[in-house]
């Protein structure tokens, strides 16, 4: 029984041994369901939402109750549909912004470790350049430079997370780039984007796909942050950070606890769990782990 087990693992493909190794982080496999358990809530909103997420449908920061089960909000608007349609928003921002950056970080990461020279001098001393400010102050000066609003909080996150990815994607072509199957390809005459796109991006998609759900995560911080402060969405459009905005006030913190702590724990629970698939994803895509 042992020796067939064995031979399962040495003949299984490369996906199925991921899959195996992910498999074993119990508390990432309990954060993916959590996870598409939200994200399946979000995109379904406008079909379980039980109000319109703008309209005024009850009295002015009501209690939950069996018509209202998260109660209302300080002009009357249900939470439980406002959370629903928050959530699309901050999944929106957190998905569209870790695409643009890695997008950038790939891009500039791929010239400046293949080509060297000059255009990775250049490359990497714009890219130190922006990690030398404060991540957070960058990012607020930004929000406050620019009108606030979705696109625009999107733009700025995707356009200020990619140095990360950028500096990534460079240590591992300067390894990649001094390997035989490389090399094979520069003799062979091969086109330098075949090179790139089709040799050594697909053996640098792991710790980028690792990389990228702790950009994520941030992204998704970030856009509570800045709504919180009003430099992110603004109302009515809900979002768990401007959903937050309303426990500045002792009343709110105090009194009238279904106002922030759903969004709050919502935002939470949403990082916490892409953490954890995070961890364990590069736990399994480790070609050293055993």
């Amino acid at each position: 029984m042992a020796k067939d087990k064995k031979t399962d693992i040495i003949n299984e493909s490369y996906l199925q041994t991921v899959f195996r190794r992910f498999r074993r982080h119990h508390l990432a496999m309990a954060s993916l369901v959590v996870l598409v358990v939200l994200v399946g809530s979000a995109l379904l909103a406008p079909w379980i939402a039980p109000y319109d997420p703008d309209a005024i449908v009850g009295t002015f920061s009501g209690a939950p109750c069996r018509e209202f089960l998260l109660g209302t909000d300080q002009i009357g608007r249900d939470v439980l549909s406002r959370l629903l349609y928050a959530m699309r928003i901050s999944l929106l921002v957190g998905v569209l912004a870790t695409v643009i950056s890695t997008v950038v970080g790939v891009v500039l990461g791929l010239i400046a470790g293949y080509f060297g020279g000059i255009a990775d001098m250049v490359i990497m001393r714009f890219t130190d350049m922006v990690m030398s400010f404060p991540y957070i102050l960058l990012v607020l000066v930004a929000a406050a430079i620019f009108r606030p609003g979705l696109w625009n909080i999107i733009l700025i996150l995707g356009f200020v997370d990619w140095p990360g990815i950028a500096r990534l994607v460079r240590g591992n072509v300067l390894s990649l780039r001094e390997t035989n199957f490389v090399k094979s390809n520069i003799v062979a005459g091969m086109p330098v984007r075949h090179i790139l796109f089709s040799e050594i991006l697909p053996n640098t998609v792991a710790p980028i796909l690792v990389y990228a759900t702790s950009v994520l995560a941030l992204s998704m911080l970030d856009e509570a942050a800045l709504s919180f402060l009003g430099l992110g969405v603004q109302p009515p459009t809900a979002s768990l950070g401007n959903m937050l905005n309303g426990a500045q006030s002792l009343t709110v913190l105090t009194k009238q606890p279904w106002l922030w702590i759903p969004a709050g724990l919502l935002i939470v629970i949403l990082v916490m769990s892409i953490n954890f698939i995070g961890d364990a994803l590069r736990d399994a895509l480790d070609p050293n782990s055993r």
